[in-house]
């Protein structure tokens, strides 16, 4: 059996019934990135510039994530890092639209927020840490 080429990826992350309209609308406030896929069947889908579709797919008894992790709760399975130039306006504008930054930070150059369905996802700079 020989390997195919894979010529784009699709990441598609989880979300309690109801929710996946709600997290492409707030990605694609985040991000400017298109909707492409309206809300429709229990999925929805933003698409990056280079074209990698961001997909949200209800699931029933979704968990929302414990961070930072706790014995014995459904922890993160993935974190998206998104790299900004001014980290408190990036911040500002992500509170503004339904995100919440984390109680736990571990970094100066970066925050660690969560979306409306409880994903961690980070907003990162380049500065140093000291």
């Amino acid at each position: 059996m020989e390997r195919q080429d894979v010529y784009q990826i699709n990441i598609v992350i989880d979300c309690a019934i109801g929710q996946a309209g709600e997290l492409a609308e707030f990605y694609t406030k985040l991000l400017g990135w298109e909707l492409t896929h309206p809300a429709a069947n229990g999925w929805a889908a933003i698409t990056a510039p280079n074209h990698t579709v961001y997909a949200f797919q209800e699931v029933e008894d979704y968990k929302r994530p414990t961070w930072p992790w706790q014995k014995g709760e459904q922890g993160q399975m993935l974190h998206l890092d998104f790299w900004v130039e001014d980290l408190e306006a990036a911040v500002c504008y992500a509170e503004s639209i339904g995100a919440q930054q984390a109680g736990t930070q571990y970094f100066k150059t970066s925050r660690t927020m969560f979306d409306p369905a409880g994903h961690t996802f980070c907003l990162d700079t380049d500065g140093e840490e000291d």
